[in-house]
């Protein structure tokens, strides 16, 4: 079944086309990756579909609800989630607050009741915070739950961003470059949590330039080059596929 639906999205700023009629489909429950040359259109395709950015054209459907003109956090309540290519982190908070900010759309939000702290505000608090320490853990970055964020290495951070991209409680996560700037170690991290994450029931769908990453935890692959769909299919048939290793990995 199809979680997430694209059909003839373009996107042009002046007289450059970004992405160009493109058409794809994800499946509830996989790890879905677009990969491509720097320039193909990649980040811009996350922007599209996760509302910073409108479409010049095309429709895009989650869970068979068109979500065009959705801003970010209404995509959030319908279950959408995303990373960054560059951290987001607040670093003048703690690595836990980071993650208990991405559970505020789950929280109760009313005035009155946050003025006079009522007994379920309290409880939401304690049951927010058990939440995001349940997701450090998850994300392998327990150890930090105490520590401030600006006193963490890059590796932990970018899992952090993670667990806190979770605490929304998404049911499709996009994860853009989470091994960008890692050491061998440190992909290897993110390659057991991406997968841990899909075995959960998240759908995640990933930009990222690690071929062996890539390829290793993706289910479907989407190449893109020059904003078009060059190919589409499982990691053995994009291996083999000529126009792939032409317009990507190069050719004699």
């Amino acid at each position: 079944m199809s979680l997430l639906k694209v059909e003839h999205l373009s996107k042009s700023f002046g007289g450059v086309h970004a992405v160009e009629d493109l058409s794809f489909e994800i499946d509830e429950g996989i790890v879905y990756s677009v990969i491509g040359p720097n320039g193909a259109g990649k980040t811009t395709l996350f922007n599209l579909i996760s509302g910073v950015y409108t479409p010049t054209s095309g429709d895009i459907y989650l869970d068979d609800q068109v979500t065009k003109g959705l801003a970010p956090h209404q995509l959030a309540k319908n279950g959408l989630s995303r990373t960054f290519q560059n951290l987001q982190i607040c670093m003048n908070m703690s690595a836990i607050e980071n993650v208990m900010v991405g559970r505020h759309l789950r929280l109760d939000s009313g005035l009155l009741k946050a003025m006079f702290r009522w007994p379920s505000i309290t409880r939401g608090d304690k049951a927010c915070r058990d939440k995001a320490a349940e997701l450090m853990e998850f994300s392998g970055v327990g150890k930090y739950i105490d520590v401030e964020a600006d006193s963490m290495p890059y590796g932990a951070l970018k899992r952090l961003e993670i667990a806190r991209a979770l605490a929304a409680e998404p049911r499709i996560l996009f994860l853009d470059e989470p091994a960008a700037g890692l050491n061998g170690t440190e992909t290897a991290e993110i390659d057991s949590l991406i997968q841990k994450v899909a075995e959960s029931g998240v759908t995640v769908v990933l930009v990222e330039h690690d071929m062996k990453l890539v390829m290793n935890i993706s289910d479907r692959l989407l190449v893109l080059d020059y904003g078009k769909k060059l190919a589409e299919g499982t990691p053995e048939q994009i291996r083999r596929n000529p126009d792939v290793i032409a317009a990507y990995l190069g050719a004699a």
